[in-house]
């Protein structure tokens, strides 16, 4: 629920470039997300693809 928190602690800053509805959205998809993974039906997954070239991405393993 931080995101959702987070974006309604903040929404005054971005206003005025989104509409009402705009944010309801916003809203809703954080708080379906948010109950997503709290029922452990979704995951989140980082993909870092890199040819592996010296002194580019170190991957902490």
């Amino acid at each position: 629920m931080a995101w959702l928190t987070n974006f309604d602690a903040h929404w005054h800053e971005i206003s005025h470039r989104y509409n009402e509805r705009t944010r309801r959205m916003f809203r809703y998809y954080l708080a379906i997300c948010a109950g997503a993974f709290r029922a452990r039906h979704l995951q989140l997954w980082q993909v870092v693809f890199s040819r592996g070239r010296p002194g580019r991405y170190d991957a902490p393993r």
